[in-house]
C-alpha cells in the first residue's frame, strides 16, 4: 500500500511538473513568433 501512494505522488508530480515545462514551452513559442511578426512588419516597412 506504502509504494502504491509513493508511486502515485511521484506520478502526480511528475505530471505538474510536465504541464509546467510545456505551458513554459508555449510561451518561448508564442514570443519568438511576436519577434518574428515584428521583424517582418519593420522589413515590410523599408522596403516601402
Amino acid at each position: 500500500m506504502n509504494k502504491c501512494r509513493n508511486l502515485l505522488v511521484l506520478c502526480a508530480c511528475l505530471w505538474l511538473l510536465g504541464c509546467n515545462t510545456i505551458h513554459g514551452m508555449g510561451r518561448d513559442v508564442e514570443k519568438a513568433g511576436e519577434v518574428i511578426q515584428n521583424s517582418s512588419k519593420l522589413a515590410d516597412e523599408t522596403a516601402r
